[in-house]
């Protein structure tokens, strides 16, 4: 039987970054290293993409307490 699986990995990443830009490159390389060491696993998935965007702390980020 063939079956498809859609699949969403979600996260935040949070560090001490000299910026937005600075914080969204130390992640992209991160995940780009586990990608090219992993290449079956993420083959076997059937992953297309990877996408993130930085954001400051408290910028509607959704996870505030009230």
């Amino acid at each position: 039987m063939q079956v498809k699986v859609q699949w969403i990995i979600d996260g935040i990443a949070e560090m001490d970054a000299a910026s937005l830009e600075e914080a969204e490159q130390i992640v992209n390389e991160t995940l780009n290293k586990v990608v090219s060491e992993n290449p079956d696993i993420f083959d076997m998935l059937g992953a297309r993409a990877i996408q993130g965007k930085g954001y400051l702390a408290g910028s509607g980020e959704g996870t505030e307490e009230e």
